[in-house]
């Protein structure tokens, strides 16, 4: 691909980095901003840019916030007894596009994956775990964790390893029902399966 503009290609070689857009993709979109004022494109730029300085993590379930704590840990109007233990943020994402769940979330950041170096010490899972001990949070309401995992191999090593640690809680374990097939995955599932998935969820056994 020949460019008549250093500008060009340099934007361009930027949009090609993103996950799933291609050269020809990303032509398009800096074509795109060329055809739009200049102030529509610092717009674009300063939206980027201010997200990228300021976005964080909650300090309680680790979700993506603006503020310290984000917009779902901080609503009231949120079930409080249930804790929706999801790997990434997209799935936290997927599921409340399916208006099915009404209660709080924890994001893992992945899943136990020994042949990637992957162990329960680079998850969220210590602070999951302190969320709902008693004796580390006697103002503790959750009453049931819904294992909400992607149902691949590293899903159920994953889903297997916290409901061992839990194992002796007062707290009811539950994953969701097998509408999403095994080995696909939870952001991809429509949001009807997802929904009934979250709905019909079962107890969750040790197979020791």
């Amino acid at each position: 691909m020949n460019f008549s503009s250093k500008l060009i290609e340099q934007s361009v070689e930027a949009f090609a980095s993103l996950p799933g857009i291609g050269r020809k993709t990303a032509l398009r979109l800096t074509l795109h901003l060329v055809n739009k004022s200049p102030e529509v494109t610092q717009q674009f730029a300063e939206a980027i840019s201010k997200m990228r300085q300021h976005i964080q993590h909650c300090s309680i379930c680790h979700n993506l916030s603006d503020e310290s704590i984000c917009n779902v840990c901080a609503d009231k109007r949120r079930d409080r007894s249930l804790i929706c233990v999801v790997e990434s943020i997209r799935d936290v994402m997927a599921i409340e596009d399916t208006a099915q769940y009404r209660g709080l979330y924890h994001v893992l950041g992945g899943l136990i994956n020994p042949l990637e170096g992957v162990g329960p010490g680079e998850l969220t899972i210590d602070s999951l775990l302190h969320r709902i001990a008693p004796q580390e949070q006697p103002e503790s309401e959750v009453k049931e964790v819904i294992l909400a995992i992607s149902p691949t191999i590293e899903g159920d090593t994953t889903m297997f390893y916290i409901t061992k640690k839990l194992k002796g809680s007062p707290v009811k374990v539950s994953s969701i029902a097998r509408g999403v097939s095994f080995g696909g995955e939870l952001e991809y599932a429509d949001e009807v399966t997802l929904g009934r998935s979250i709905v019909a969820r079962l107890p969750y056994k040790l197979s020791e």
